[in-house]
């Protein structure tokens, strides 16, 4: 056999160099190229929505499978550099629920925040400003960061941690995202200006509506609720509510609420003093915290455990808050803008609007209510009483011209009953005149509340007359004194008197108040205990009146009680 030449071999070795060589760099090629069509589509998808928070989960999505990243996440900054809402990619559910707590922005995260700049490194753990994972995070590696800008503002950072494979990240790596994070940029403006757009539509359609409500005369309620829906809907919240002060001014309670969360919060009371709600109603100022379960005051819907950003617009302005509109996000959700705010401000002065426009209309009702009220005095007064008069005089003339004595006994009982009616129209008129506040029982109201309370016990109505200005006309202390003997005598009745039959009379007249309770029954035992009656005895005396206590004709016992007003 011929020996082969060994020179006629070396271009054949080298040419196989070259194919390998060449083949290597078309796999390189082929692999740049498929990463470029991955980052292509990439750019597509991303900016293919235009939901902001979608947007930010697939740009997290995306990033980890571009590099073959194990974990990512987006931290979105907030107003004072620090990490308002994160989008963790790659973690269970049961993952989640064991990490205490999600980064605030410090340490390494903290860096990217304060020196915008792509990071790579081989070991979290080696950087000089790690300070290490929170209690339940699971263990982390190789680490590749890069910020987000939108506008030359740096919108956050997006997060990508252990390379599949153990390997680290590279330099082609660091530039596909820093690509992705420039076309998150683009997108993420886009998702902000359609939110926006959409914001102002749903504002525009909502306080159209609410307009409506008012002029068409809605109940405060009625408005109210339709505004907390709106504004729910308008800031994208996942629950609201309206707080209006409780009659004491001290604290807010819940009167409204919209949302999947409304039954949780409904009953919620804060205080004006030291809560976010208080702090908003009282400085007339917006504001907002990121996380209650960290805020420094009770928040008030707070109730609802898995609330992130809360929000608290007063209704009205500064001095003429009305009420308190407070909104709340699930957490980890984007916080309420600056721009959300002031469109919730000035969406919720409508609200104000709302309740000035029931305060007026109470007001013109209240005023009509005593027009009527001094109308009907007067035409009691000028006719009704003058007629009846007119009638008793005529019938006191002709007592005299009647002989039968028992026509004339009748004739002198109608004119008695005459009188009677005459003083109680009298009465009625007193009260027509002094119209007490709303809200606040007048004495004349109060003496019929115990009159009617005493008929359950005694098993009758005791009869009642009152005449004279009790409503207006008897300072607080004395009308305080008088019922508390009036309960008193009234139950010294029930207890021992065995009646079938009580009249009440409370009249003022001469500045004088006067009280009368009689009864039919068996009258005051001449051994009986008298300290209820010594009581009621010393009541009149420190006003300096008197009490008298005895048994008329007919039987039974009646007690009179009479202080003078002056």
């Amino acid at each position: 056999m011929a020996d082969i030449d060994p020179g006629a071999l070396i271009p054949h070795m080298r040419l196989d160099e070259l194919l390998s060589e060449l083949q290597v760099r078309l796999e390189a090629v082929l692999a740049t190229r498929d990463r470029v069509h991955a980052l292509l589509n990439a750019v597509v998808s991303v900016g293919s929505d235009l939901d902001l928070e979608t947007v930010l989960r697939r740009i997290v999505e995306t990033a980890t499978t571009l590099v073959d990243a194990t974990y990512g996440a987006l931290g979105v900054i907030g107003e004072e550099n620090t990490l308002v809402q994160f989008v963790p990619v790659g973690l269970t559910d049961e993952e989640i629920a064991r990490i205490e707590h999600w980064p605030h922005g410090l340490g390494l995260l903290g860096l990217l925040i304060k020196e915008p700049q792509p990071l790579r490194l081989a070991h979290i753990s080696d950087h000089p400003e790690s300070y290490g994972f929170p209690p339940g995070h699971p263990p982390m590696g190789s680490f590749l960061g890069v910020p987000i800008r939108v506008r030359e503002e740096v919108f956050g950072n997006l997060y990508l941690t252990e390379k599949r494979g153990g390997g680290e990240f590279d330099a082609e790596d660091e530039a596909i995202v820093t690509a992705l994070a420039t076309a998150a940029g683009v997108a993420i403006e886009n998702a902000r200006l359609y939110a926006d757009s959409l914001r102002r539509e749903r504002w525009l359609q909502a306080s159209a509506e609410v307009t409506t409500s008012l002029l068409s005369g809605a109940e405060p309620r009625e408005v109210l609720t339709l505004i907390a829906r709106r504004a729910r809907q308008m800031a994208d919240a996942d629950v609201v509510a309206v707080l209006l002060p409780d009659e004491s001014g001290h604290d807010l309670q819940v009167v409204i609420t919209d949302g999947p969360a409304r039954e949780q919060v409904a009953h919620a009371r804060v205080p004006v003093a030291d809560s976010l709600a208080g702090r908003a109603f009282a400085s007339g100022e917006p504001l907002m915290v990121t996380d209650p379960a960290e805020a420094e005051v009770p928040v008030a819907i707070a109730e609802y455990g898995s609330l992130g950003p809360v929000a608290a617009v007063p209704i009205g302005e500064a001095h003429t808050v009305h009420g308190v509109l407070s909104l709340g996000k699930h957490s980890g959700r984007i916080p309420f803008s600056q721009d959300e705010l002031r469109m919730l401000y000035s969406f919720a002065g409508q609200a104000a609007i709302a309740l000035e426009l029931a305060e007026r209309r109470m007001d013109a009702e209240r005023l009509g209510l005593l027009e009527d009220r001094d109308r009907i005095a007067k035409d009691l007064h000028d006719v009704v009483i003058q007629r009846l008069f007119a009638v008793a005089m005529t019938l006191m003339s002709t007592v005299r011209l009647v002989e039968r004595p028992e026509a004339s006994t009748r004739l002198q009982n109608a004119i008695d009953e005459l009188d009677g009616t005459i003083r109680q129209i009298r009465s009625t008129i007193f009260a027509l005149q002094s119209p007490r506040e709303s809200g606040a029982a007048g004495l004349r109201a109060r003496i019929v509340e115990l009159v009617e309370g005493a008929r359950g016990h005694l098993g009758f109505m005791p009869g009642l007359t009152m005449d004279g200005r009790l409503d207006g006309g008897v300072p607080a202390e004395i009308a305080e004194q008088l019922l508390a003997v009036l309960r008193e005598a009234l139950s010294n009745v029930v207890r021992h008197a065995r009646a079938s039959k009580v009249e009440v009379s409370a009249e003022v007249s001469d500045e004088r108040l006067v009280l009368v309770v009689a009864d039919d029954g068996v009258g005051v035992p001449a051994d009986g205990r008298r300290s209820g009656l010594r009581n009621l005895q010393e009541r009149a005396e420190r006003l300096g009146g008197h009490l008298t206590v005895d048994a008329p004709p007919q039987g039974g016992t009646r007690l009179v009680w009479s202080v003078p007003l002056g």
